[in-house]
């Protein structure tokens, strides 16, 4: 019986196999994310929306993100602060915005502080991640910006708002993930080719 991958081992395999998605199954896969989305009443419905811009093989949600801003709803992206630099808010983004490489390398606006907005008045979080699981399992990049940034709602028992779905290469699931007390679960996780609701 083989031992079960520990998660640095799992987040290394997993990284592998997005990277090495081929640029056409990449523009391929951020179509059927968009298809997967763009009708669904959840993302209809919000009026504030934050996304992400992709790194490292990450699933594209631009797609999701012109639509947003195309249909007149507020979208905001991450953005790391320079002190704590533990720290992520959720900084609001318009079309067409110049956008800064942070040190990550990864694009994000330019700081300002009267753009940004807590995370309980979000509507819709979509989260990027390494693996997930059919449960709302999430495995990150390990840098736990995310989870820090939700910790309080791993903290209340029935929290409303916002709505946090993971974002995946269907090549990103995998059977079960062992959680850590601090892991934020999501609500679900759609792939290019479906959706996962956890229960």
């Amino acid at each position: 019986m083989t031992e079960p991958a520990t998660r640095p081992q799992l987040r290394r395999l997993l990284r592998k196999a997005r990277r090495e998605l081929s640029p056409g199954e990449q523009r391929q896969a951020a179509r059927g994310l968009y298809r997967q989305l763009a009708q669904h009443p959840l993302f209809r419905r919000a009026k504030h929306i934050s996304l992400y811009l992709p790194t490292d093989g990450e699933i594209d949600p631009r797609l999701l993100l012109r639509e947003a801003q195309r249909r007149g709803k507020i979208t905001y992206l991450p953005v790391l602060s320079a002190w704590p630099r533990t720290k992520m808010v959720f900084q609001r983004v318009a079309a067409g915005e110049k956008l800064i490489p942070n040190r990550f390398r990864i694009l994000e606006p330019r700081t300002n502080r009267a753009r940004q907005r807590k995370v309980w008045a979000l509507d819709l979080v979509l989260l990027p991640l390494v693996g997930f699981d059919k449960t709302g399992g999430r495995l990150g990049m390990g840098g736990g910006f995310y989870d820090r940034s939700l910790a309080y709602l791993a903290r209340r028992q029935n929290w409303r708002k916002p709505t946090l779905l993971g974002l995946a290469h269907e090549c990103q699931k995998v059977e079960s993930l062992a959680q850590a007390r601090w892991d934020v679960p999501l609500q679900g996780t759609v792939s290019d080719r479906q959706w996962y609701v956890a229960h």
